[in-house]
């Protein structure tokens, strides 16, 4: 599933990325949050390419489709972030933990800072 991802268009991307967040969509609620606002019939057409590619499914709502991922958001998550580990961190979550906090304008708040510490004390612990 990880390498249909990998190769997506621009549009396809926008498309899945509007579904994750939106958790199910017709047609017409992702062509309105698209960018460039595309036609109806092309964002219909992209939304069928898409399911061939078994990326979303559908169900019918009276009249019209309803899509929704086909792989839980949790696994895209883990799968985009290893992609991302693996290219731009050579795997090392420590590397890319250090990329956020090395910039001085990504400031976090504190309570995201003691969210982090309890993350990596809960998984030393273990």
């Amino acid at each position: 599933m990880a390498a249909k991802h990998e190769h997506l268009s621009k549009r396809e991307r926008q498309a899945m990325d509007i579904v994750y967040r939106l958790g199910k969509a017709t047609a017409e609620e992702i062509q309105d949050e698209m960018p460039d606002r595309p036609s109806y019939s092309a964002v219909r057409a992209l939304l069928s390419i898409l399911a061939e590619k078994k990326l979303l499914k559908y169900t019918r709502e009276s009249r019209r489709y309803v899509y929704e991922p086909a792989v839980a958001p949790e696994k895209a998550r883990d799968t985009a972030l290893k992609r991302v580990l693996r290219t731009f961190f050579d795997g090392s979550p420590g590397k890319l933990v250090a990329s956020l906090l090395d910039k001085t304008e990504r400031k976090l708040p504190p309570e995201e800072v003691a969210a982090i510490r309890k993350l990596l004390d809960d998984q030393t612990s273990s």
